[in-house]
């Protein structure tokens, strides 16, 4: 028998998280029968999507919902072999059977020199779904030679912190006065309403999330942009990487590829300790973090 710690929530969250909000527990696993597999943590990651989905989809006392990169164990699934490593949507959990369902391996030829954890952040989840955004959602193009010259020589053409900018307007009228044709969204809020007035006409638009009003205990209320949207002709998109779950396999390819190359730069933030979830989720909505936020069991 082996014991398991999860990480439950008692309480649903109203407005910010607190630690009152999650309680530590431990219980006995069963011995996996067949087909099933004992999966052992090894990172977990610490994603702003637990904030909402905990509303949507969890009961208080469930285990809060995760992903993580973990180590098969013990195993009756030949599938997956014990020492293999598997992503799994298993919770704030340090162990897990389960019957292989919706875990996916890492690919097999995963290199030597590259942690694991990066399964959880630029080689998995979070690194598809800045490239579906880019690519499939966005459509952005390659740039002219003169452009490419030009974003080569400056690097990124300009970065503030939305949080603290005395004007949000005019720091993106300054950063490209022309307006922007693409626009890549996970913020929301204000800033949303300011950065949908400097679209060019024809823009486009990937939403994949809203971290700043998460915690918000009455929804926000702005001018509506539905005039901006049909005088620019805008086009909105939501969207999830598991829309383009079929690519995965060879997206992950291109992005360890690039990874492996230098083309492709990576930042974690890692907490060590299981019993540190909560810190590190409550760290990651208000921003303490640079890069990927990962626990470390």
């Amino acid at each position: 028998m082996v014991q398991a710690k999860t990480w439950i929530l008692v309480k649903h969250f109203d407005g910010f998280p607190k630690q009152s909000n999650f309680e530590l527990k431990v219980e006995e696993l069963p011995e996996p029968k067949d087909g099933e597999v004992l999966l052992e943590a090894v990172f977990l990651s610490v994603d702003p999507y637990m904030r909402p989905f905990s509303r949507i989809r969890m009961k208080e006392g469930n285990v809060m919902i995760g992903t993580q990169l973990a180590k098969v164990i013990q195993s009756n699934n030949p599938a997956f072999p014990v020492g293999s490593h598997v992503v799994g949507r298993c919770g704030w959990r340090t162990h897990t059977v389960c019957d292989g369902t919706d875990l996916v391996a890492i690919m097999p030829d995963w290199p030597q020199d590259v942690s694991l954890s990066l399964a959880l952040g630029i080689i998995g989840m979070p690194g598809l779904t800045a490239l579906y955004g880019i690519e499939e959602v966005l459509g952005v193009q390659k740039g002219s030679d003169a452009k490419v010259a030009f974003l080569k020589e400056l690097g990124f053409d300009e970065a503030f912190n939305y949080k603290t900018v005395g004007s949000l307007e005019e720091a993106l009228k300054q950063a490209s006065p022309e307006g922007y044709d693409c626009f890549f969204e996970n913020v929301g809020g204000p800033f949303s309403t300011v950065a949908l007035q400097q679209m060019k006409n024809f823009g486009r638009i990937a939403v994949c999330g809203s971290i700043s009003v998460y915690n918000d205990t009455t929804p926000q209320t702005g001018p509506y942009p539905h005039l901006t949207m049909i005088f620019k002709q805008l086009k909105m998109e939501g969207f999830m990487h598991s829309k383009w779950e079929h690519k995965h396999p060879e997206s992950l390819k291109r992005l360890m590829g690039w990874l492996k190359e230098g083309k492709l730069h990576s930042r974690e933030h890692i907490t060590k300790g299981f019993e540190n979830m909560p810190a590190a989720f409550m760290g990651l909505l208000r921003g303490d973090n640079i890069g990927k936020a990962i626990i470390a069991v």
